[in-house]
């Protein structure tokens, strides 16, 4: 949809801003991920049910849940925060506003 100037489609460019924004703060979370030393998630599989059982690294490294666990308890994983519900410990992105980086939101090897 095309439109001029004197009437600009200020919904894409909100959405186009937001988006712009959202990208920003992700890369710069891995950014500093890189210069602490520490690797991030950037990939999840899923079983059937649509439950993250595996984790892959900025590094490639593939983690199953408890290693993963193990790892963020340690501190070797960035932006990941380990807390318990259910009676069992669960592992969660650090909440900052940014759904894409969601672990859930990820994508899939």
């Amino acid at each position: 949809m095309d439109q001029d100037q004197t009437n600009p489609n200020f919904e894409q460019i909100y959405q186009d801003y937001k988006q712009q924004g959202e990208m920003q703060a992700a890369q710069n979370q891995i950014q500093a991920a890189a210069t602490d030393g520490k690797e991030s998630i950037v990939a999840v599989r899923k079983n059937d049910d649509g439950n993250i059982i595996a984790f892959q690294t900025s590094t490639g490294r593939k983690l199953d849940y408890v290693a993963a666990l193990n790892e963020a308890k340690a501190g070797a994983l960035a932006n990941v925060d380990v807390f318990e519900r259910y009676g069992r410990e669960i592992l969660r992105s650090e909440p900052d506003g940014t759904p894409q980086n969601n672990l859930d939101n990820l994508p899939t090897f």
